[in-house]
């Protein structure tokens, strides 16, 4: 039997639902996603200014990384997709189906991230376009008096990617005016297990924090929480290449993590060095590759 197969794929979609997923994961189970989504989510902040390269100013910089790089899916909005597609038709996209920006603080408004375009459209797109659509993805904000519409949206968009064979991957935040503490390892594994309920293949979550720093202890009660779906622990900020996959090996290895969603730590760097830190991440996640031969990757390989 096979354990990462939900059973609300169809017959007719299941060999479609097990050739994407291998292909995400590259049949390792672990999922490195390269996160695109953040031209919405944090503007252009992350895009340019001091310790970023000029290259990523540029919409192009990220397709051009996902293009050579090895990475499991690279998720991004549909309309950025349907922009460059023509010219990156190899890259393993994952369609963020909602997203908001960060203009109105957290302590302002509850948030709420509502589903741009239906699955149906997404669906059409992928049959037009011939582009290798592997899943689709959707973020949602627990704890914000707004949950119900996307814990909705997010159930429907996971059993119809399911329909169509394809993987779903959720976003699962706590954010609102109840929530004093994002990294609240209670949260964290509140939140795995809501992506566990919703069906999702895998569920990308912050990083559970004791005393403002990571513990694998704390992960692996976040990793049972969430099931057989697999936990994805958020990239965060750019970071020092060795302590960036140190952490991740951690994760993976001692938190019981598979895999991870890293953007900034990659797209913020030149090309060469982007393909290369990707390549490494991609190495500890799916190859088990060791901190040292990672590291290697991005220095000397």
């Amino acid at each position: 039997m096979n354990t990462y197969l939900p059973t609300d794929v169809p017959t007719e979609q299941e060999a479609e639902f097990l050739e994407n997923f291998t292909r995400a994961t590259g049949d390792s189970g672990r999922l490195m996603l390269f996160a695109g989504d953040q031209k919405v989510e944090h503007l252009n902040k992350d895009f340019f200014g001091p310790g970023i390269t000029a290259e990523d100013n540029d919409p192009e910089h990220l397709f051009k990384i996902a293009s050579i790089a090895d990475i499991g899916v690279f998720a991004t909005q549909f309309g950025l997709i349907s922009r460059y597609g023509r010219k990156y038709p190899k890259i393993p996209y994952l369609v963020k189906l909602n997203s908001k920006t960060n203009i109105i603080p957290v302590k302002e408004k509850d948030p709420i991230s509502e589903q741009w375009l239906g699955m149906d459209e997404v669906i059409g797109f992928k049959k037009s376009s011939g582009l290798q659509i592997l899943g689709v993805g959707y973020t949602l904000y627990l704890g914000s008096e707004h949950e119900h519409i996307m814990l909705r949206e997010a159930a429907r968009a996971v059993h119809e990617a399911h329909k169509n064979g394809m993987i779903a991957v959720l976003w699962i935040y706590p954010k609102g005016s109840y929530i004093s503490d994002e990294h609240d390892p209670s949260l964290i594994a509140g939140a795995a297990g809501v992506g566990a309920c919703l069906g999702a293949d895998f569920v990308k979550l912050k990083v559970p924090f004791r005393d403002g720093k990571f513990d694998p202890d704390l992960l692996r009660i976040v990793t049972e929480a969430a099931g057989n779906t697999g936990v994805l622990c958020e990239g965060g900020g750019k970071v020092d290449e060795k302590a960036f996959l140190i952490e991740l090996h951690d994760q993976i290895h001692k938190g019981n993590s598979r895999g991870n969603g890293t953007g900034r730590n990659i797209h913020q760097r030149p090309l060469a060095e982007a393909i290369k830190m990707a390549g490494a991440i991609y190495a500890v996640t799916v190859k088990n590759a060791t901190v040292e031969e990672a590291v290697n990757k991005v220095i000397g390989g």
